[in-house]
């Protein structure tokens, strides 16, 4: 369960805490992300988590529901924001007026005014400092910049002192402000939970949460409302804004009989919509859920980040303790105080904020840019996987393909007519769900007896099995005639060819076309332009119709004639080629049957609109519009945010490196070591929210 985390004051404070609740038994996986402050946990260990978080960061607590409150931390920046101005304004006048001051008895004047300055902007640091110290934590960044403040006062550079606190004061002010405003901007898009659902009860309409409806109840949706759950049109006809959800803005036509979902917004018309699921199991709780959860797998690259901000912090530390005292005590005639404030340049300097806070905030705002364009990403690490995509491997039906089939053609044998053929095949088939099925029931087009049909049995990869008054009828493909030996003289037809069987003897067959996607084509030239090296698809289609659609589109490599299994061993086979460490395979599905192969994929992806609930839940990313192109759209997000990821690492691990290397020389002073701290956060958090910004080409 989400619960909201209030007074998490750093990154560094919450992968302290993160940590120590991991290591209680059944809080293995507890998960904190920064950004959006909030803990994942199960609730049961809700008293243990408050107690690991009052002895870790007693300032932080537990909240529920988990919600963004922007006023409170609007009225938390303007209180900073007027403290900070007032000890600024005491570091100009001790600035200006430095001399004068330092005149009076014992410079009592210096101090009145620089203390002040240095207190104002910085005793929120020393308080979580001395908590820190009595806790008996020596790697914190609120003890590590009392320290090196109050070293800089003990060699009477006072002004200095003070002006770096204002300056960290500062720029905690504007790292505070860019991670709350990523926070609100994430925020958004879970707001787009619908609060009331009007509710049709007797003739008239009552206001209720859209948790109280049930299934098969019909609610009302006035215009300008956002459709509160997924349901059935059954009265009146408007256009619907579908942004929220697919983030395709050009609105849609629905009617009588046409799907509706939570989050869309009604234009103009008026609709009854019948619900056909409730709230928790709805399009929009789904996309929320799988928002929430993504921060709870995080990237290699975030993995790293946080093991290594702890023993970079300790190896700093340890390093300017050496560099305080080793040289005075082996280098005769070594002034004490100018390696110590050598020592405190390095304590400035090692701060891994900008890491800490900028790779995770980059992952989650690339996770919301696609969010936002109807792309869900179930996890950071999945982001990482899809900026290495090698090879994406495509199921035909219903992912290239419209899925939508027709009879195209009826041809019988063996003395049957036409009218005969196809009464057989639609009363075998009158159970089945599948595209097919359905195409052959819509030709037929008339009632069939229920008891006209027995023994119904669908042959997973083959067709159907059935007694249709009282002779045994076959309906399936190819393989299933040569399976039960059924004689017939064409195996390969133009389009799928569906083969009737009576009583072992062939009655014809039914030729059903599948329309290409418009989309399809772009899809696989847009993830040729990015540079995917393999582009592959496996059907249980026909030879024919794989080779057709194969080469309409370009692809790569194609098999035809797979079965479920032969799918998956397939996928295997491809993904072995590959180096697992730098090349990913995806695969994109849409069908029950797929749903195994999507589980296997370095990446799994289904088509989120008409996919199957199954091929949903397994895999790590869902396009919830059913365009195949999207996964190009993703691609790009996914390897933007890696490009911000590089440069934040690069930025703050070279800016670091480069000021740690002047400290020891005694060229940087505390001005500088500031900067490599503060500046290059707040640098790399700028950075990091230029993913939630991204505008993808494609």
């Amino acid at each position: 369960m989400r619960y909201r985390l209030r007074g998490l004051g750093c990154a560094n404070c919450a992968a302290r805490v993160e940590q120590e609740l991991r290591k209680i038994k059944g809080l293995e996986h507890a998960t904190i992300n920064f950004a959006t402050q909030s803990l994942e946990l199960p609730p049961e260990f809700l008293s243990v988590a408050r107690e690991v978080i009052a002895r870790v960061e007693p300032e932080a607590d537990i909240a529920q529901p988990v919600e963004v409150h922007g006023s409170q931390e609007e009225d938390d920046e303007r209180g900073k924001l007027y403290t900070i101005v007032a000890s600024v304004i005491l570091l100009a006048v001790g600035s200006l007026f430095n001399e004068p001051l330092r005149q009076t008895p014992y410079a009592l004047g210096e101090y009145a005014v620089l203390l002040a300055s240095y207190l104002l902007a910085g005793w929120r640091v020393a308080w979580a400092a001395l908590r820190t110290l009595t806790r008996g934590q020596m790697f914190d960044e609120n003890l590590l910049m009392s320290v090196a403040t109050i070293g800089a006062i003990a060699i009477h550079q006072l002004q200095e002192a003070a002006a770096v606190m204002v300056f960290y004061a500062v720029g905690e002010y504007f790292q505070d402000r860019a991670v709350n405003r990523s926070r609100r901007s994430i925020a958004a898009l879970l707001n787009t939970r619908p609060e009331i659902a009007h509710l049709k009860v007797d003739g008239e309409t009552k206001e209720v949460l859209p948790e109280e409806v049930e299934v098969g109840q019909i609610v009302i949706i006035r215009p300008g409302e956002r459709v509160p759950l997924d349901g059935e049109v059954v009265e009146g006809r408007s256009f619907v804004d579908t942004s929220a959800l697919t983030g395709e803005p050009v609105p849609r036509k629905v009617e009588i009989g046409e799907k509706v979902l939570a989050g869309m917004v009604n234009g103009q018309g008026l609709l009854a919509v019948k619900v056909t699921k409730p709230f928790g199991e709805s399009a929009l709780s789904r996309i929320l859920e799988l928002v929430e959860n993504a921060a709870e797998r995080k990237a290699p690259t975030e993995q790293f980040i946080t093991s290594f901000a702890r023993y970079y912090t300790a190896a700093v530390v340890l390093g300017a303790v050496t560099l305080a005292l080793g040289p005075p005590l082996v280098i005769p005639g070594t002034a004490l105080a100018e390696w110590v404030y050598r020592a405190l340049v390095m304590l400035m300097i090692s701060c891994p904020c900008a890491l800490v806070v900028s790779v995770p905030l980059s992952y989650f705002g690339g996770i919301g840019a696609a969010s936002r364009r109807g792309i869900l990403v179930k996890g950071a690490n999945f982001l990482d996987a899809l900026a290495q995509l090698h090879t994406v491997v495509f199921d035909k039906t219903g992912t290239l393909t419209q899925g939508v089939f027709r009879v195209n053609g009826v041809i019988p044998s063996n003395g049957y007519s036409s009218d005969e053929l196809l009464a057989m095949a639609a009363a075998a088939e009158n159970y089945s769900t599948h595209p097919i099925a359905k195409s052959i029931l819509s030709a037929y087009a008339q009632e069939i007896p229920q008891d006209r049909v027995e023994e119904y049995q669908e042959i997973a990869g083959h067709g159907i099995s059935a007694l249709v008054g009282g002779k045994k009828v076959l309906v399936g493909n190819d393989r299933l005639m040569h399976r039960e030996g059924i004689a017939h003289e064409v195996c390969e037809v133009e389009g799928t060819g569906v083969y009737v069987a009576v009583d072992g003897v062939l009655a014809g067959y039914i030729v059903i076309s599948d329309m290409v996607k418009p989309d399809s084509s772009q899809a696989i030239a847009s993830l040729k332009r990015l540079g995917i090296k393999e582009t592959v698809m496996l059907t249980g289609d026909a030879e024919a119709v794989a080779r057709r659609v194969a080469e309409d589109l370009g692809l790569d490599a194609y098999w035809a004639g797979l079965l479920p299994e032969d799918k998956l061993a397939k996928v295997e086979e491809l993904a072995r080629s590959l180096n697992p460490r730098k090349q990913k395979l995806a695969f994109v599905g849409d069908g029950i049957n797929d749903a195994p192969v999507i589980t296997r994929a370095d990446v799994g992806v289904a088509m989120g609109a008409l996919g199957s609930d199954a091929a949903i839940e397994a895999a790590d990313v869902v396009l919830m519009e059913d365009k195949p192109s999207r996964l190009a759209t993703a691609v790009e997000i996914a390897r933007y945010t890696s490009r911000i990821v590089r440069q934040n690492v690069v930025l703050a691990l070279g800016v670091k490196a480069f000021f740690l290397a002047l400290g020891v020389l005694g060229v940087a002073t505390i001005w500088e070591a500031v900067f490599a701290d503060v500046g290059v956060a707040l640098v790399a958090i700028f950075n990091a929210t230029r993913t939630l910004r991204y505008r993808p080409r494609s």
